[in-house]
């Protein structure tokens, strides 16, 4: 490529998912790179799973700084890469490939988004933390929970061998106190948590939708996230709120975590705030922004 060519073509960056459409990563992403006046592209493209080593090969032929993966990619994406990232190896996903040195390289950044939302409100070092849930967005913010040095981790879950599993990753692989709990009805959250995490489904697109959890356990110390974008303000949030609980919405997850896709692409800190606002209006949260 001629240097001319370099000038004046853009960086591309994107992201390989089944059902890309209206993926409302496209605009928080884009916005940043308008902001930071940033000579990059992001790239929404549906990937099946038979075209996903096609597609990544064409990825690096087409000179990509890099790209996101989505479901169904996560695992097997690994599978093309030339190596992986700390928290991507001990979780075994990927959504944010990076070309290093002529190499694709594998991190995870959706434990990484919850973290730093997380210490907006509270720094998780010493803590205990209950997680609701034990697939993919469990398995990611617990690995990095444990990276950040919290005290203990209760995985509740009512698929047994699944919650079991992740326990004993979190033992062996990170050498952090966790343990297991069967969901059971009106599940009461423990007195010794500090933070309670839903890293379940319910509430996606559903404001009403409750969790099987014992609203009268939510002491007013504890602080309460949820992993659920859309609605942002979902259930749990409004009960734990109403009982004084401090709180934390899915979209400062999904914002951080493109903050640090971005910096691992571009090298820029981009900011959340500009990229929230973009993400808040491609999910009809809040009116076009009009000068």
């Amino acid at each position: 490529m001629s240097k001319a060519s370099q000038d004046f073509l853009p960086c591309l960056v994107g992201s390989m998912s089944v059902g890309a459409a209206g993926n409302p990563t496209v605009a928080m992403i884009e916005a940043a790179f308008a902001h930071h006046k940033l000579h990059y592209r992001y790239i929404n493209m549906e990937v099946s799973p038979d075209d996903l080593e096609s597609a990544v090969s064409g990825a690096a032929a087409m000179g990509f700084t890099g790209f996101n993966c989505s479901l169904p990619h996560k695992v097997k994406v690994i599978d093309y890469l030339d190596g992986l990232g700390e928290s991507a190896r001990i979780m075994g996903a990927v959504n944010c490939v990076v070309r290093r040195d002529a190499q694709w390289i594998g991190e995870n950044t959706d434990g990484k988004g919850f973290l730093a939302s997380l210490r907006e409100v509270i720094q998780p070092s010493g803590c205990s933390v209950t997680i609701l849930g034990a697939g993919g967005a469990a398995r990611a913010i617990a690995v990095e929970l444990a990276l950040a040095g919290v005290a203990q981790i209760t995985l509740v879950n009512r698929d047994r061998e699944r919650g079991q599993s992740l326990s004993t990753l979190l033992q062996q692989s990170l050498k952090v106190a966790a343990h297991f709990e069967p969901w059971q009805p009106e599940h009461p959250i423990s007195e010794e948590a500090t933070i309670l995490v839903n890293a379940t489904s319910v509430g996606l697109y559903d404001s009403q939708a409750k969790l099987d959890v014992d609203l009268k356990t939510l002491r007013s110390d504890l602080v309460v996230a949820d992993v659920i974008f859309n609605p942002p303000q979902t259930q749990l949030l409004r009960e734990a709120a109403k009982r004084g609980c401090r709180t934390i919405d899915g979209l400062g997850m999904i914002v951080q975590q493109g903050v640090t896709c971005i910096e691992y692409w571009t090298g820029c800190q981009a900011d959340p705030v500009i990229m929230r606002q973009a993400v808040e209006q491609a999910l009809g949260l809040t009116p076009p922004h009009t000068s």
